[in-house]
């Protein structure tokens, strides 16, 4: 049977997008060189045709640019579409990097899920939690009592009533008062009620004085 229809072709791996995007690549490459070469040689035509006076020979270069023409923009569109074709390879090879980058963000978040429950279950106690929430609270509440009771005065009575404290503060003011007065200087003492005494020398008389110290009477 093998020998009348033949072994069937095992077939080969089938490219990668690597492959693809490569092989598209240097055809565009290709395509390139063979467009440069023609865009000489139609220079090359062109500076013919202006030097040339024969309307015959002119004719003949023309047509050979023309077929030189056709050929380039034969290439171009060859190359155009090798050029979209790569595009079409380069975005689905970036696709399938995001579909793989996501497919490992997701394996991870499972497994960090699953470690995070794992953990909470085995290791962590809610009732736990609540007891030592509680036993904080306590302690800091014991603390607060000790800073109020290191914090007290104890030079003071705890019975001191304010009522007493503001009668005994109004007989210190009176105290106060009654000393200030005897402390301070008599009326008849102080300079204003005193009579007023006269400071330096009695100003001396402009007329001449007799031996008693009066003014001389003028005989």
């Amino acid at each position: 049977m093998n020998r009348i229809f033949g072994k069937k072709k095992v077939a080969g791996p089938a490219p990668s997008l690597d492959d693809a995007a490569k092989g598209l690549g240097n055809r565009v490459d290709a395509m390139d060189d063979k467009i440069g070469k023609l865009e000489n040689e139609l220079k090359v035509y062109k500076d013919k045709i202006k030097k040339t006076k024969s309307p015959a020979a002119k004719k003949g270069l023309q047509k050979r640019a023309l077929e030189i023409l056709k050929r380039k923009r034969m290439y171009e569109q060859q190359r155009d579409q090798a050029m979209g074709q790569q595009f079409n390879v380069d975005q689905a090879a970036f696709s399938m990097e995001s579909a793989k980058a996501t497919v490992t963000t997701v394996a991870a978040l499972k497994q960090s899920n699953a470690e995070l429950k794992r953990t909470i279950r085995q290791d962590l106690d809610i009732d736990n939690v609540d007891e030592l929430a509680d036993d904080m609270a306590e302690l800091m509440d014991d603390f607060n009592e000790i800073n109020e009771a290191l914090g007290r005065n104890f030079a003071t009575p705890d019975d001191l009533d304010e009522a007493d404290l503001d009668a005994e503060l109004e007989m210190l003011e009176d105290e106060l008062e009654d000393v200030g007065e005897l402390d301070s200087e008599p009326s008849y003492l102080q300079a204003s009620s005193l009579p007023y005494t006269p400071q330096g020398l009695p100003a001396q008389p402009s007329a001449p004085l007799d031996e008693y110290g009066l003014p001389a009477m003028n005989a």
